[in-house]
């Protein structure tokens, strides 16, 4: 609308004081809208520095995730690791004799009877 009034004001090179006057209010309308054009460009220029702090903290988070799930991935596979071992050990074991079956038996028993006992004593504690 300003470049139509432009051209329009271009076209009245003759006129009245009307016409002046005409001329003069189109000029502030010009004005008008550069201030409110730039008021804009501020505030667009604000909400993209926004969305740009936005975006690198998020792409910060996600290579932290990334790190953090590659930490887990070699502590899931020492662990593994871990098990196998004693797995394999636990397998031995219970292949052998009839002597290392019985102290298996007592073992795990112990073992079970000692978990409960220590979830008895956490639960009481607790309290």
């Amino acid at each position: 609308m300003a470049e139509w009034n432009r051209e329009k004001l271009k076209g009245h090179q003759t006129g009245s004081a009307a016409e002046a006057e005409e001329i003069s209010a189109h000029g502030s309308v010009d004005d008008l809208l550069d201030v409110e054009n730039k008021r804009l460009a501020e505030n667009l220029a604000a909400k993209v520095s926004r969305l740009k702090s936005l975006a690198y903290d998020v792409d910060r988070e996600a290579e932290d995730q990334n790190e953090y799930l590659d930490n887990m991935d070699s502590n899931f596979l020492s662990v593994t690791g871990l098990l196998s071992g004693s797995v394999k050990r636990f397998s031995t074991m219970v292949r052998s004799s009839r002597d290392n079956r019985r102290i298996l038996c007592y073992v795990s028993g112990g073992l079970v009877l000692g978990f409960f006992l220590l979830y008895y004593l956490v639960s009481r504690i607790q309290r």
